[in-house]
């Protein structure tokens, strides 16, 4: 036992110390390896020659609810309680993983120009409400480390030249060669800041009020890994690094992915883990699907990676009811690498991103998206590109709006119905589903938010009255209701079955264009139950000839959604927008 204590920490110090020569050549690595390491002592006794834990990190129960602190309000109560109480009455253990998006004192972009990364935002609640939360979930956090509020301490003491901050920005000569910077915005890079030294011009990728920090400082990265360590003690166990791939910047380059970006997660992840093996890094980078993969690293980066093709794909699929371009991509996707997977989702706080398929809708078939999405009440933000044109980059809209109807004959009677499948295929694919709570509560498009804001994104982002929510979920003949109760049914059901396990096989079927439809199974062996997922993503009727099905799928199953016995042999016939979960003992 005491030899493996020794050794751990020399096996995390040469890592530490490589990772930080890369990222700061000519710098003392030495006394840097032996500072970060310092912040996240005591190193977890698990920690062996391989630096890293063995044990899996997620299971087939896992499913992750993505929330804001104040998504749920009510009078003279702190919406931090709140939203503990509705975990409590409401989803009860459904989700095992509760992402608070950033709950911190801020100025702009509903939290993401964070000003004190130390302080719970007083009007959510405080430490406490967030380390209860943390007591029946493991509570996913933002580090938001690409920016800060122009409003935060550091910043205010960049302008006065004084430390800490004075040298915590990236500041750049205005005429540096920065035509190939790739942002997903259209207002100015640069903004020019009065200091003791004279004018400077600071990097904002986001906006003027989210000012770009300048990690080619050590004493920023050592700030950051402080704030890491904070989390930690504070119950924090999954972090979401926010917009990650702009973090290093270089000029005459597209600041984005950049080799010492990925170094950095890798060095946050291993220092993560030495302290808490079961401590899970996700990366937000809305990008081209290539380009996000790149996250995973060689398993050695992020252990999770938002799967931000599938928002697109799926919307795409349930407005067309054509499954080819769904299909052919999940067919492409590859395999993960052990101890990593996707987080899946549909809908988030942000919009519908349109970045990550870029290499696969043509143009007439994001046109006709994007045409029908504002017909149903969306919106398009856009960001600039190299040619200082402006490029459609994601769609605002609520996901439930979104699915008014179809590209065939606008609004439709089917609403629900197709709202519920696609969140079935996203519960069924490989990888840790989640889903955000204006999904889960079938929440509409929040006119007035966004033109009081002035926010496309404002619309997806409603607060509900916490009496008016309970009213409407105790209503049978409501929608909320309706929407709420058919997902968790869904979830139970889906936590019951290894099958889906995030990191079990997956085959993609190409049945016919009418149809999504995939087999999960646990194992190669075929000793474990084995389920064949199969979707209508019509308003059409659809059967499927025995001789269209997959082979080893013509027998008698059981359809765990309906609970009913289906015989494969015969054919399947599937209602508009049916789903099926069918499940057979073995196959081989």
């Amino acid at each position: 036992m005491n030899n493996t204590v020794l050794e751990a920490p020399a096996c995390l110090f040469d890592r530490v110390r490589a990772y930080l020569e890369i990222i700061y050549p000519g710098k003392d690595t030495d006394t840097l390896a032996r500072k970060a390491i310092a912040v996240f002592q005591p190193i977890h006794d698990s920690l062996g020659d391989s630096c890293a834990s063995a044990r899996p990190l997620w299971s087939e129960k896992d499913i992750a609810l993505l929330t804001y602190g104040n998504s749920l309000e009510e009078e003279n109560v702190r919406p931090l309680r709140t939203l503990d109480r509705f975990l409590k009455d409401y989803t009860l253990d459904r989700f095992s993983i509760v992402h608070i998006l950033p709950f911190f004192p801020y100025s702009s972009d509903d939290g993401f120009a964070v000003m004190d990364y130390y302080t719970v935002n007083p009007s959510l609640g405080n430490w406490e409400d967030i380390r209860k939360i943390a007591g029946r979930c493991r509570l996913m956090a933002d580090l938001v480390v690409n920016h800060t509020s122009s409003r935060s301490w550091w910043f205010e003491n960049f302008k006065k030249g004084i430390h800490p901050g004075k040298d915590y920005y990236v500041t750049v000569d205005p005429e540096s060669d920065l035509s190939k910077v790739i942002r997903p915005r259209t207002t100015p890079l640069l903004r020019e800041v009065a200091t003791p030294d004279g004018p400077r011009h600071v990097w904002c990728t986001f906006s003027h009020d989210q000012v770009d920090l300048d990690f080619k400082n050590p004493d920023v990265l050592m700030e950051f890994l402080t704030i890491i360590r904070h989390y930690l003690d504070n119950g924090v166990q999954v972090f979401r690094l926010d917009a990650v791939a702009f973090l290093w910047k270089e000029v005459c380059t597209t600041c984005l992915h950049l080799g010492q970006t990925h170094k950095i997660v890798k060095l946050m992840r291993t220092l993560i883990q030495a302290h808490n093996p079961r401590a899970i890094i996700i990366t937000e980078t809305n990008v081209p699907a290539r380009e996000n993969l790149s996250y995973f690293g060689i398993g050695d980066e992020a252990q999770v990676i938002y799967n931000f093709p599938l928002p697109p794909f799926l919307l795409n699929t349930m407005v067309t009811g054509n499954s080819k371009g769904i299909t052919d991509w999940l067919k492409a996707v590859p395999d993960n690498m052990e101890n990593t997977t996707f987080l899946n989702f549909i809908a988030s706080h942000d919009g519908i991103g349109l970045r990550p398929v870029e290499d696969y809708f043509s143009q007439q078939e994001r046109t006709q998206l994007i045409n029908l999405m504002k017909a149903f009440g969306g919106r398009i933000s856009t960001r600039a590109l190299n040619n200082h044109k402006d490029n459609p980059y994601e769609i605002n809209i609520s996901l439930w709006d979104a699915m008014k109807g179809t590209v065939h004959g606008g609004e439709d009677n089917f609403q629900a119905q197709r709202f519920i499948c696609a969140h079935t295929i996203m519960l069924g694919l490989k990888g840790i589903p989640a889903i955000y709570i204006h999904s889960l509560l079938g929440t509409e498009n929040d006119y007035e938010r966004r033109e009081n804001l002035q926010s496309n994104r404002a619309v997806n982002r409603h607060i509900w009255n916490y009496p008016d929510l309970c009213a409407k979920l105790a209503d049978p003949d409501n929608h909320h209701h309706q929407v709420f109760f058919a997902l968790c049914s869904l979830i139970d059901k889906r936590k019951l079955q290894p099958a889906f396990y995030p990191d079990a096989g997956q085959t993609i079927f190409n049945i016919n264009r009418k149809v999504v439809a995939f087999q999960r199974r646990p194992d190669e062996t075929g000793t474990t139950s084995a389920l064949l997922c199969i979707h209508n993503i019509t308003d059409q009727a659809v059967f499927i000839p025995p001789e269209d099905l997959p082979a080893k799928w013509r027998q008698a199953g059981e359809d765990l959604i309906s609970e009913k016995s289906v015989q494969l042999d015969k054919g399947l016939d599937l209602a508009p927008y049916q789903a099926m979960w069918i499940k057979r003992e073995k196959i081989s």
